[in-house]
């Protein structure tokens, strides 16, 4: 990496990862919350969950439309566009008369969520060059890891104050008013940064997401496949925690700061990850991450109705965050690894859908066991882990050269 362009993107960081972490912040204060708003409007265990779900459905339904935005618009004005809807996505779930409308709401803010992070995922893959870029892709899973770190804090914090579990749709939308302002005024990373050129020739320009699919088919599906199920256990996780937490009679102030601690390990290693992976390898971050989440899953299948219940969910949320924390940035690597360097936005459009479809279908399928055994679905997200490891051990060191350690 070239100084110019290192001391370029330093000066250029509140720009580019503060909107990210600005989002991140707000959405991550509410959702923890949104079992426990269903909940309280009537909704069962199973239906809370598939309510929490719409976030990630939402994020998958408006992956294509995202790339078709960003394309167009660019990546300043698709996150301008996806800063307004979310908000109104947020003031739906304020304002929500049923658990139907809820989860509606909740839907519109992941299809927001989806052309913001696209937006990101497409700047930093065409201007950070490849010996840095596990580093750099790694600071945004940082920056979403320091919301998500935060957001239950803020939230916990503010339901000490209101008592309404209501209450942190107002946070997250005066985060979107700061992120608004962030984009708007801040200067602009796409106007400063040089795209990153390969040394050699690049790939035939694509045409569209057809064609990006077709032209990397064999790798996009088994590695974004093996990416697909660890994106599912990051959903589950915040599906799964926070359900279990009321399963075990955990208050809503309680189950923000299981996730919040989870999250505080989860973001201390966030820079770990891409120093391993830029130095060692993609796969000596992904297969850590995953192996040690299944562990935790599975584990916690077993404590369900052991005396100290809460405090096993502590102990297994910590590791998970450990794993999730191991993890920052491989997905948004890998797909950047994969990018045909002549049309990188269609490919990471059809990447990041793949990705989303396991973030999507894990909580749906593990809220429809949970209706069942809460015990049942988590021993059932921990075996999955184990098929996503496999999945990782198989196929990146054959598609990605830059998996394997340098000699």
């Amino acid at each position: 990496m070239s100084n110019s362009t290192r001391a370029l993107l330093l000066r250029m960081a509140p720009s580019i990862y503060g909107p990210t972490v600005l989002f991140t912040l707000g959405q991550s204060a509410l959702m923890p919350l949104i079992p426990v708003i269903a909940v309280e409007m009537g909704a069962n265990i199973g239906l809370s969950g598939v309510i929490a779900s719409a976030l990630v459905v939402g994020q998958l339904a408006g992956n294509l439309p995202a790339g078709w935005v960003v394309s167009r618009a660019g990546e300043r004005i698709a996150m301008l566009i996806a800063t307004g809807v979310a908000a109104l996505g947020a003031l739906g779930i304020a304002l929500a008369p049923n658990p139907g409308a809820l989860g509606l709401a909740v839907f519109v803010v992941g299809f927001a969520a989806a052309t913001f992070g696209l937006a990101r995922h497409s700047f930093m893959t065409t201007r950070v060059p490849v010996a840095f870029r596990a580093r750099a892709l790694s600071l945004i899973g940082g920056s979403h890891r320091l919301g998500r770190f935060a957001g239950p804090f803020l939230a916990a914090g503010i339901l000490a104050i209101t008592g309404a579990p209501a209450a942190p749709v107002w946070a997250f939308v005066a985060c979107l008013v700061l992120t608004a302002a962030l984009v708007l005024f801040a200067p602009d990373p796409e106007r400063v940064l040089p795209v990153q050129r390969p040394a050699e020739e690049p790939e035939p320009r694509t045409a569209g997401i057809r064609a990006a699919v077709r032209h990397s088919r064999a790798p996009l599906v088994r590695v974004g496949g093996a990416a697909a199920v660890l994106s599912g256990l990051r959903t589950t996780k915040d599906v799964l925690l926070p359900l279990w937490g009321v399963s075990i009679g955990m208050d809503a102030a309680g189950i923000a700061l299981v996730v919040g601690i989870a999250g505080t390990v989860d973001f201390a290693l966030f820079y770990t990850s891409g120093q391993v992976m830029d130095r060692f390898g993609r796969l000596w971050a992904a297969l850590p991450a995953t192996i040690g989440m299944a562990v935790a899953f599975l584990a916690l299948a077993f404590t369900h109705d052991l005396p100290g219940a809460a405090t096993w969910l502590v102990v297994c949320a910590v590791v998970i965050g450990i794993g999730n924390g191991l993890s920052s940035g491989i997905v948004l690597t890998l797909g950047a690894d994969l990018a045909p360097p002549g049309d990188p936005a269609s490919f990471l459009a059809a990447w990041r859908t793949l990705v989303d479809f396991g973030g999507a279908t894990a909580p749906l399928a593990v809220s429809a066991i949970a209706t069942v055994s809460l015990p049942l679905a988590a021993a059932s997200v921990g075996v999955l882990a184990v098929l996503g490891a496999a999945g990782f051990a198989r196929w990146v060191p054959r598609y990605i050269p830059r998996a394997r350690p340098r000699g």
